[in-house]
């Protein structure tokens, strides 16, 4: 459920008090850990970690007036989430982003907590659900300026499938 509050502020404002203090946990470790390329800020209804249009133009190939979106935390109706996109990014595809997610997912194994993911985002009801040094190197390994070449790569590896696609 998307918020429709316009600060970072007021989104912790809204939350319940448990809720809050969780999301809280979690966004220190991440600003803890973040490139100072990316930016913090509400992006689609939720907290978001993105690469702004200062750093790359072109911005989200889905909506270029979008900033690239990186990471983002939300407060749902059942639980929490922590969307990492650069964990979903490549996902499965050999090269840098792919080994990158298969990293992230052995690290967590290692914790001995249970994973809960879809594609991108790890579903948590309580702060002690995630193991938050792991989530911090997670944040902490990929630049700004990796992520972006993650993207493009990924990109440019779809546009080649595709065209090759028109061909046959």
């Amino acid at each position: 459920m998307q918020s429709k509050v316009s600060t970072v502020e007021d989104y912790l404002a809204s939350l319940p008090e448990d809720r809050r203090a969780a999301i809280n946990a979690v966004r220190r470790v991440i600003l803890e850990n973040l490139d100072r390329d990316y930016q913090e800020g509400m992006n689609y209804g939720m907290i978001g970690y993105y690469v702004p249009h200062r750093v790359y133009p072109a911005g989200y190939h889905c909506d270029p007036k979008q900033p690239l979106p990186f990471a983002g935390l939300a407060s749902q109706k059942n639980y929490m989430s922590l969307y990492l996109m650069s964990v979903y990014c490549g996902c499965g595809e050999e090269g840098a982003a792919g080994r990158h997610a298969r990293w992230f997912r052995d690290e967590w194994a290692k914790t001995g907590k249970k994973l809960n993911m879809g594609k991108a985002c790890i579903r948590f009801r309580k702060i002690d659900d995630l193991p938050l040094e792991l989530i911090g190197r997670a944040i902490k390994r990929i630049s700004a300026k990796t992520y972006i070449q993650y993207c493009e790569a990924s990109l440019s590896r779809k546009n080649s499938t595709a065209s090759a696609r028109k061909r046959t």
